[in-house]
């Protein structure tokens, strides 16, 4: 067996071009035709997302091929999504000895035959991000050294801990795919770019030119990325499709693929172009149409919809959204039943953005979305921040809040875009029960009530393997709270804080002797909200939307400081302007000095007619100020609202968060 992988371009033996014409058929072959390309110790890209976009025909071929002649050999198959059903379905069909020498994927808990052949030390076997997975593809592409990133650091993939390494013939004999960089004073993590020799991919229309049009897919993912890449390093593209369109019938504007980067087409059987593992065909899916949300069931009243309510008390308006596959899905089935789906936007690691994400064999699929974008493009406005707030699951948690969802005794799943995600959202929320197996509850006059007790504590000692670092996130003062069934606790520089617990369960028994460790714990913890454990709705809509205009001024006078609050506030009338500037005037003048004064003005908007007024009266509160920071996300209202004040001579500048708008504070010496 060899590990290392061949660096210079290889060029593909491909069907002549004179032939082919002479066929009339142009680039359309047969999966045998197309499987008889690929060579020993070549790099194989398959695109997928559980089953969505996955070429199914294309795998059973290759797999048929090796079990009948024994060829193709040593194949390393790189891929940033889970592929397969957990059981037979996917990259299952490949999971053969001889067959394959290596993987480099974003996630292996799909395919347990990987499982299987990464224990036995049979293959070699690396684990990277999702994003900077689907990111290494278009540097491939470009004939870049590979992909420069943060993503990554202090957690199992930075090489200082196990460089994604998943055995022991790995870290004995593989080289290393990922080091770490300093570049100006910061340090990043570096992923090697290597060529790619063949791709499988899925579309659903194919012409004789090779045009790939996806209008049935779930999803576009990262074929393109992964065509070019695999064209610019001299290898093959191979496409599975549904069906086929004459010459130049196709709309330019639904082509996905171009033919240029094309070599083979192959009809698919209908049973091998499934659009999920578990739906063979929805209209929904593919955004043909839009189906009524209140068709969808309320979820059951369980340990999961417990945990998922108290987790949708995180949701803000207009807030984007990221949920893990698993437990967190129920989050958005609980914002449905609450009717405050449609006040967020939910988004998927597919390039999902809007709607309903799916679940379980369906996962990567959506309804009612309102944008397809590629995986890689997600993952880009993922890592810079652009997630307000994810929720993730939670397998195993230790005392430095470090999170473990990849690796269990014999079994891996890998990160996925989990590492991306939890690294870089604004806020993270992990979701879980809090023992596991066998773990038997109900609920009775709105307190929990534990039947029998789970079998295995998931608050360890230590996790068995890091997905999720504590320290990492308390570096970048990111909020992170993990929400069981029976309390909540908050990431802080110490590690885990005890802050909730459910009515009925008694702290000392219930809590703190089925942990490995102590958490910290500040004050009694407060109970969680009542209506978690009740059966009707919880009625949060009007907690998400109706804060009474009284509650959002805040004076804390042991540092002087005034709060106020106008995030998702619309002001429409004059009427609420004068009340704003009496409640203003009613706090500030019986104190008697000036305040420091931080303003929230995230999603506020004013009537257009109300501009002059309110600004007016904001210069009427700026005369209580010592000073003061504002701050919002919005950079039309930084500008609107900056121009209006600079023309009354008030002090103009607005900051992106309300740590920024502290910090100014701070830095002033003001606080």
């Amino acid at each position: 067996m060899t590990e290392a992988i061949p660096v210079e371009e290889v060029r593909h033996p491909m069907l002549d071009p004179m032939t082919a014409m002479k066929m009339k058929k142009g680039k359309i072959v047969t999966a045998e035709e197309a499987i008889e390309l690929i060579r020993d110790n070549d790099t194989i890209v398959t695109a997928g997302f559980v089953g969505v976009g996955f070429a199914e025909e294309l795998a059973i071929a290759l797999k048929e091929r090796f079990l009948k002649t024994g060829k193709p050999r040593n194949l390393t198959f790189t891929y940033p999504a889970g592929q397969g059903d957990g059981k037979s379905k996917g990259l299952n069909h490949i999971a053969i000895e001889g067959l394959v020498g290596k993987i480099i994927a974003g996630h292996t808990g799909l395919t347990p035959g990987f499982g299987k052949l990464i224990n036995d030390n049979k293959i070699f076997a690396y684990n990277i991000p999702m994003g900077p997975l689907t990111q290494l593809f278009r540097d491939i592409a470009a004939h870049k050294p590979g992909n420069l990133t943060h993503v990554g650091l202090g957690t199992f993939i930075d090489p200082r801990e196990e460089g994604g390494k998943l055995n022991d013939l790995t870290k004995a004999r593989g080289s290393d795919i990922v080091t770490v960089m300093t570049v100006e004073g910061k340090e990043y993590l570096f992923y090697k770019a290597f060529p790619i020799h063949v791709a499988f991919l899925r579309g659903t229309t194919a012409d004789p030119d090779g045009n790939i049009t996806m209008e049935k897919e779930c999803a576009v993912l990262d074929a393109l990325a992964m065509a070019q890449a695999t064209r610019n390093s001299g290898g093959i593209v191979i496409v599975q499709v549904e069906r086929l369109a004459r010459a130049g019938t196709l709309k330019a504007r639904e082509v996905i693929i171009p033919g240029i980067l094309v070599d083979c087409v192959v009809v698919a059987k209908p049973e091998s172009h499934w659009q999920t593992f578990g739906e063979q065909y929805s209209p929904a899916f593919s955004c043909e149409l839009k189906v009524p949300m209140q068709a969808i069931p309320p979820l059951e009243m369980s340990c999961r919809k417990i945990v998922v309510r108290r987790a949708a008390f995180e949701l803000k308006p207009n807030s984007v959204v990221n949920l893990g596959i698993g437990m967190p899905e129920g989050v958005s089935r609980v914002a449905n039943e609450e009717r405050i789906l449609e006040y967020a936007t939910l988004t998927t690691e597919a390039g999902l953005i809007g709607g309903l994400p799916m679940g379980g064999l369906d996962f990567g699929a959506g309804i009612n979305v309102d944008a397809l974008i590629t995986e890689n493009g997600q993952f880009d406005f993922y890592d810079g921040g652009g997630l307000d707030i994810a929720f993730l699951g939670m397998a195993e948690t230790d005392a430095e809040g470090n999170v473990n969802v990849s690796k269990f005794g014999p079994r891996f799943t890998g990160p996925g875009g989990f590492i991306d995600i939890t690294q870089n959202a604004k806020k993270v929320c992990f979701l879980g029960t809090f023992t596991a197996g066998g773990l038997d509850l109900t609920v009775r006059d709105g307190n929990l009530l534990i039947r029998h007790e789970g079998r295995q504590k998931k608050f360890v000692l230590k996790v068995e393997q890091k997905t999720f670092s504590g320290k990492y996130a308390t570096m970048i003062k990111q909020p992170v709270l993990y929400i069981t069934e029976r309390c909540v606790f908050r990431l802080c520089e110490e590690g885990l804080e005890l802050i909730e617990i459910a009515p009925g369960i008694d702290l000392e028994t219930q809590v703190l002797a089925l942990m490995d460790f102590k958490p910290i714990i500040r004050k009694p913890p407060k109970l969680m909200d009542p209506r978690i454990f009740l059966l009707p709705p919880m009625g949060i809509k009007d907690d998400l939307l109706n804060i009474p205009m009284e509650d959002r001024f805040v004076y804390r006078p042991e540092d002087n400081i005034f709060f106020i609050n106008l995030e998702n506030y619309y002001m429409k009338t004059s009427e609420e302007v004068q009340q704003m500037k009496k409640l203003v005037g009613s706090i500030l003048e019986p104190i008697g000095k000036k305040v420091h004064t931080i303003a929230n003005y995230d999603n506020f908007n004013v009537s257009p007619h109300l501009v002059d007024e309110y600004v007016e009266m904001v210069k009427y509160a700026a005369s209580f100020y010592e000073s003061v920071t504002r701050y919002t996300t919005s950079t039309f209202l930084k500008m609107k609202l900056g121009d209006e004040l600079q023309k009354r001579g008030v002090a103009p500048h607005i900051y992106e968060s309300k740590d920024e708008a502290h910090k100014a504070l701070t830095a002033a010496g003001t606080v």
